[in-house]
């Protein structure tokens, strides 16, 4: 049975826990709930959990490069275990695009000017991978992007993260099991106006 790697992006280091840049660790950390998935060991610069979702044996990991070199315990994981980041690969990350909690599911595309999947679209040598971006939030006006991504969600946005990280570990388990079109049509609709 063929392996499958899903990456969640972020930052290793206490002080970046729950923040916007975080967010793929936290989609994470909610699919090692729900399966049952210990990812606490070090290898390929990531903590993995090695485990089954929808009967696919899956890897679930969080690159402990920091973000802007995601892409080299990406690349190393994907040399390791041999797999086609075409169709066993995927990554889910933060969006500032979106609003805080909303999806958008893609097949493959650029970086959009994240760094994080800049360095995994250079690493791999493809931009052809699976990926599930979480909204967190335009940014304001005045602030400063960096200051923004490591910035904490108010109240109401972590509300609405934690609904988006919910969905999120639903459309990884219909990625998984070959859903990828089902996962899109359910969740890249705009949010529901209140």
């Amino acid at each position: 049975m063929k392996m499958f790697i899903i990456a969640g992006l972020g930052n290793p280091d206490r002080q970046y826990e729950g923040t916007r840049h975080n967010a793929g660790f936290d989609v994470i950390d909610r699919i090692a709930d729900k399966y049952n998935i210990a990812v606490d060991t070090r290898r390929h610069r990531a903590l993995i959990g090695k485990g089954v979702i929808e009967g696919q044996k899956v890897i679930l990991a969080k690159p402990q490069t920091y973000m802007n070199l995601s892409g080299e315990s990406i690349r190393s994981m994907s040399d390791y275990y041999k797999i086609d980041p075409e169709h066993e690969l995927l990554v889910i990350y933060d969006d500032i695009n979106l609003d805080p909690g909303q999806l958008r599911i893609r097949e493959k595309g650029s970086a959009g000017g994240h760094n994080g999947i800049k360095n995994i679209i250079a690493c791999l040598g493809t931009q052809v991978f699976p990926r599930i971006r979480v909204g967190v939030g335009e940014k304001p006006s005045k602030y400063d992007l960096a200051d923004y991504v490591l910035g904490h969600f108010s109240k109401a946005e972590k509300e609405q993260m934690e609904e988006g990280y919910g969905f999120a570990v639903d459309a990884a388990a219909m990625i998984l099991a070959g859903r990828i079109g089902d996962a899109m049509g359910m969740y890249n609709r705009k949010k529901r106006e209140e």
